[in-house]
């Protein structure tokens, strides 16, 4: 049998993480470190690998259900090589430091499970019930990998320079970035929010670190239950399901 499909072969690397193709990432097991990735994410392995599902403790079950924000995981450990994918979205890794990183949980492909998760709040510069967003943060050493539509772009944030994204085309940010969640508009004029522009919330980064956009303001599909289609879940920008809910409060 010939095809060009024999070009596309395992990547030969003595990398724990590699990204395979821009859309599908292997991890190495050596029996020692395990990894914990979103659920249903493995599409393939190689070698003595067993997966579980990753106990949550109560604190983050109470954060889960009151804020939405979290990360449903399997525990993947044993020997040998998992390949993981989402939707045939863009992987990137990126190596977690004392800066720490903050994301949101629903571009999380995967992470070592050395790392530690805290959901964290980003507040509405009008203080309006119900318009702040959560996020998840992710501090320790090690490796995350990130997912996004498209092929991202990184914004360097300085004293001198800082960077406004709309809020749901963000990925991530240093965790040591000031972020304040507004609207730009007048703030008697707020419930409007840019009028007919087609633009809404965004988050303002100050300080010095990186801010991650990707060119697409709606997330991927979460909790998808086979054979029951694809339920998508929305930010909370423009086109968001947060926005929806305040824009029929507001009318």
């Amino acid at each position: 049998m010939q095809s060009p499909l024999f070009s596309h072969t395992e990547q030969q690397t003595q990398d724990r993480y590699a990204v395979q193709n821009p859309q599908l990432l292997r991890v190495a097991l050596t029996g020692h470190d395990d990894v914990l990735a979103r659920k249903g994410a493995m599409v393939a392995y190689q070698g003595l690998i067993d997966f579980d599902g990753e106990y949550r403790t109560e604190g983050q079950q109470r954060a889960r259900a009151h804020t939405g924000e979290g990360l449903d995981l399997m525990r993947c450990s044993g020997q040998g090589t998992v390949y993981f994918a989402n939707l045939a979205q863009y992987v990137h890794v990126v190596d977690v430091d004392q800066d720490g990183l903050t994301v949101d949980s629903a571009y999380v492909l995967a992470l070592d499970s050395a790392l530690h998760t805290e959901v964290i709040a980003v507040d509405s510069q009008y203080g309006i019930s119900g318009s702040g967003k959560y996020q998840l943060n992710i501090s320790g050493r090690g490796k995350v990998a990130l997912m996004t539509s498209g092929q991202p772009l990184m914004m360097q944030v300085t004293p001198d320079r800082y960077v406004s994204a709309d809020a749901d085309a963000i990925v991530a940010w240093s965790s040591g970035l000031r972020v304040q969640m507004q609207a730009q508009t007048h703030s008697a004029q707020v419930r409007r929010r840019r009028g007919s522009t087609g633009e809404g919330w965004e988050l303002s980064f100050l300080g010095q670190g990186f801010a991650l956009v990707q060119p697409s303001e709606i997330m991927p599909p979460q909790n998808a239950d086979i054979g029951q289609g694809l339920g998508a879940q929305f930010g909370v920008g423009q086109h968001g399901a947060h926005a929806r809910n305040q824009n029929n409060a507001w009318n």
